[in-house]
């Protein structure tokens, strides 16, 4: 029943949105239909720290080299990351050791300051509104928009976020309105504003459809001229 009343829902949501905006219902009709608890279920969901570590972690370098500089500190606490605590009990130089630019060890040591001085209420964020938990997360060092919008939208399942900063985001507006130049971050903000509140749902059709459009299409292979005898 839970699983009906959730379908139901998605089935609302998304004729909604497609009432909000003639642009966006034809963009949804030409794209392979997007199940929002499958799209959440095959991204990692751990607790709040552990996924913003990862997130700094990961920045600017592959998804290899992330996990293996994950795994080298994780390796130091019996296999799991640090608490804040003893993340910031960690000398600066063992933190670099485990492949950490010194960047991202000021960015790590801002988190666990935050969480431990009580700004960032980590076992919290569940209970605040999306615009408190942007405000927290982003005023730790290293952490910006991008990272609380997608920890919004993963973790917490917030229905109306629209990740304004990302690339994919602004590439399928940019296509969706014909616009001659890649848009903002203000003006993706400004267009979604009729989206609300299913912002989440257009975001994943607006990647949905930015991944559909990346396929290549298939060239009709000519016939083969028949061999006389």
């Amino acid at each position: 029943m839970a699983e009906l009343g959730r379908a139901r829902d998605r089935d609302r949501a998304l004729a909604a949105l497609k009432a909000s905006d003639r642009k966006m219902a034809r963009m949804i009709d030409a794209t392979e239909p997007v199940d929002p608890g499958e799209w959440r279920r095959a991204r990692p969901v751990g607790d709040p720290f552990s996924v913003l570590v990862y997130s700094i972690i990961g920045q600017q370098i592959s998804g290899f080299a992330a996990r293996a500089i994950a795994g080298r500190l994780q390796d130091r606490f019996g296999g799991r990351l640090p608490s804040p605590a003893e993340l910031l009990a960690m000398d600066p130089a063992d933190l670099k050791s485990v492949g950490l630019s010194r960047m991202k060890v000021e960015y790590l040591r801002s988190l666990a300051e935050h969480i431990i001085s009580g700004e960032l209420q980590i076992d919290h964020l569940e209970k605040l509104s999306d615009d408190q938990i942007r405000t927290q997360i982003t005023a730790s060092r290293g952490l910006g928009r991008w990272t609380a919008d997608m920890f919004l939208l993963i973790n917490l399942d917030r229905p109306d976020i629209l990740p304004i900063g990302d690339l994919g985001i602004r590439s399928a507006v940019q296509r969706l309105y014909r616009l001659d130049h890649l848009p903002t971050p203000g003006e993706v903000d400004a267009i979604g504003e009729k989206w609300q509140p299913n912002r989440s749902l257009a975001s994943l059709y607006l990647w949905a459809s930015a991944r559909q459009a990346a396929k290549p299409v298939p060239t009709p292979s000519r016939p083969r001229p028949s061999k006389r005898r």
